[in-house]
């Protein structure tokens, strides 16, 4: 069975994070990926999966109904109505859903979730971190490079003038205490504007700052960086960065309310030397750690599952 043959719909409500993760998966397992945005109508679009019956006309995007994938890959509550529907019509088609559905396990054919989530089963692979669609490369590494990622204020935690202040005063330390440092920040789509316009103001004259205009240096960065400071809002941002080996520094941020599953994320990556907090480092220091390709080595799983059940 020549599994990069196979028909792989990437599933997702259009996220750049989740898109990162079917993407990341499905290269692993065939070339031949479509990817499809779903939308829900109400009340099906705010609720959670299992309280409502599933029904073609509740999807406002048109499902290809003549077509018949091999493969669904899905991620994020909306897309959890996608991969039932389809594997409702479909019972041969093998669905995969990345995170905690939030349903039974016995609705697909494997469950991809992070330990972080608690979520276990006999046909979920557990991650460590979140899967994502970078590679690592031999791109050179500039033993300068210091790259701090930015994310935002979000559910869980507060990014405001306090917190960015705060960030910009451990930069500019770091910048005079480590002679020769190259300083580079790049912003998220989630990063206030707000955010942005107290980081140029204080870090312009210093640093080389991406904001959102022009060419996104995040992939590259991610290859050629010596160092990495990320803060904490986001696991998938610190996920990325893990493929690289290199060292990354968390900027904790205040939590609006405490999250068990992020606190156990942040655990995790500390326990296996991944990251370490940037709060009272003021030179910054290498130390290695087994680099982390978890959309690889979950993909290298599947595709081996696959063939031998289709022997």
């Amino acid at each position: 069975m020549n599994s990069n043959k196979l028909k792989i719909w990437a599933v997702t409500d259009g996220s750049q994070g989740m898109i990162s993760q079917v993407t990341g998966l499905s290269k692993q397992i065939s070339n031949n990926i479509t990817h499809i945005k779903t939308e829900l109508i109400f009340p099906w679009s705010k609720l959670q999966p299992g309280f409502l019956p599933i029904y073609k006309w509740i999807f406002k995007n048109k499902i290809p109904i003549n077509l018949k994938p091999d493969i669904v890959i899905s991620c994020g509550r909306k897309s959890v109505y996608f991969s039932l529907y389809y594997k409702k019509k479909f019972k041969s088609i093998i669905n995969i859903h990345i995170q905690n559905p939030k349903v039974s396990p016995k609705n697909f054919s494997y469950i991809v979730s992070p330990n972080h989530d608690n979520f276990y089963g006999n046909n979920v692979l557990n991650s460590i971190g979140a899967l994502h669609h970078l590679s690592r490369t031999n791109q050179n590494i500039n033993s300068k490079l210091l790259t701090c990622i930015i994310g935002g204020d979000n559910q869980h935690y507060y990014f405001g003038i306090k917190e960015v202040n705060k960030l910009c005063n451990k930069l500019l330390e770091l910048k005079k205490n480590n002679q020769g440092i190259e300083l580079q920040i790049i912003t998220s789509r989630r990063t206030s504007n707000l955010v942005k316009k107290i980081i140029t103001q204080r870090l312009d004259n210093i640093a080389n700052i991406w904001s959102g205009t022009g060419e996104n240096p995040y992939e590259k960065a991610i290859q050629i960086s010596s160092f990495f400071i990320v803060t904490s809002d986001s696991t998938s941002m610190i996920s990325e960065a893990a493929i690289s080996g290199k060292p990354i520094y968390i900027f904790h941020l205040p939590f609006k309310r405490k999250s068990t599953r992020i606190s156990s994320f942040h655990n995790e990556f500390k326990k296996l030397g991944i990251t370490k907090n940037i709060e009272k480092v003021y030179h910054l220091e290498n130390w290695e750690y087994n680099l982390l390709n978890e959309s690889e080595r979950i993909g290298t799983i599947i595709k081996k599952n696959i063939i031998v059940e289709n022997l």
